[in-house]
């Protein structure tokens, strides 16, 4: 009898003890594996040379991209709602051309365009980046000079050469930068030359809340973000326009789309 009682308390000490390790052991478990995850990507992103000039894209690198956004959407609670983005081309290359309002609209786009091979045009400053800048460099995204048009057109010409050697589909922000009030600006018409010059498609979008990621992830809340493919313009479309009349025919659908609250008064 006396045995069977100890076998008893120390049935219930266990109980006990296993109630808090058992989640303890959880949270220690997945912090080993985002940690392993982080120092993997770590090591990838060490052997990149980003003075030496990537002529493919790496779908190892654009492959690993894509996990780590989709986790990164999971941690942040970011839920996207979208809408058009069957009418995305299945066969070729294009240009996806979007507002622009957080430094979250790359990552945004890139993970729901995964199958589309996305290239951005980028601000050199975020070639330097950790991590980001290795990986934008491996998956042929583009620096821009924007304070020099020489440089700038070397860019341009370079996107050019990419889709018309079927490397990569085009993204850029042809608002040129984020202007922080949240709403639509004017564009910059240069960046049309690249549909001008392969005659593809423009995919036209917009994104709503992505600034917000950031307001809400101190506070642990989660952010809703909307993401609207409004119009595939194809290029008999726009034949006979020139880069400054596409600039505004994109500009004209992005802002009905948005509406007149979120346009800028220029």
């Amino acid at each position: 009898m006396y045995l069977g009682e100890l076998m008893v308390c120390h049935l219930k000490k266990m109980h006990d003890h296993f109630w808090w390790q058992f989640p303890l052991g959880v949270v220690v478990g997945i912090l080993a594996v985002v940690l392993a995850a982080f120092l993997f990507l770590l090591i990838a992103c060490l052997f990149v040379d980003q003075k030496k000039k990537q002529q493919h894209d790496n779908l190892f690198y654009r492959g690993m991209m894509y996990f780590y956004i989709r986790i990164v959407m999971v941690v942040l609670r970011v839920r996207v709602h979208t809408k058009g983005l069957e009418q995305t081309p299945k066969n070729g290359r294009f240009l996806l051309v979007c507002n622009h309002l957080s430094d979250a609209d790359p990552v945004i786009l890139n993970y729901f365009f995964r199958k589309s091979q996305l290239a951005f045009i980028t601000k050199r400053e975020n070639t330097s980046m950790f991590i980001v800048g290795p990986l934008m460099h491996k998956t042929m995204c583009q620096p821009i000079n924007r304070e020099n048009d020489r440089e700038a057109l070397k860019t341009i010409l370079e996107c050019i050469r990419l889709i018309k050697e079927d490397e990569v589909s085009v993204a850029v922000f042809p608002e040129g930068r984020i202007e922080g009030d949240g709403l639509l600006h004017h564009f910059r018409s240069g960046v049309f030359k690249i549909a001008q010059k392969t005659k593809v498609p423009i995919v036209v979008c917009t994104l709503k809340n992505p600034a917000e990621i950031f307001v809400n992830l101190p506070k642990l809340k989660p952010t809703d973000v909307w993401l609207n493919l409004i119009k595939v313009i194809q290029p008999e479309d726009y034949a006979e326009m020139n880069t400054v009349q596409i600039a505004d025919t994109v500009y004209h659908l992005m802002a009905q789309d948005l509406g007149s609250e979120l346009v800028a008064q220029e």
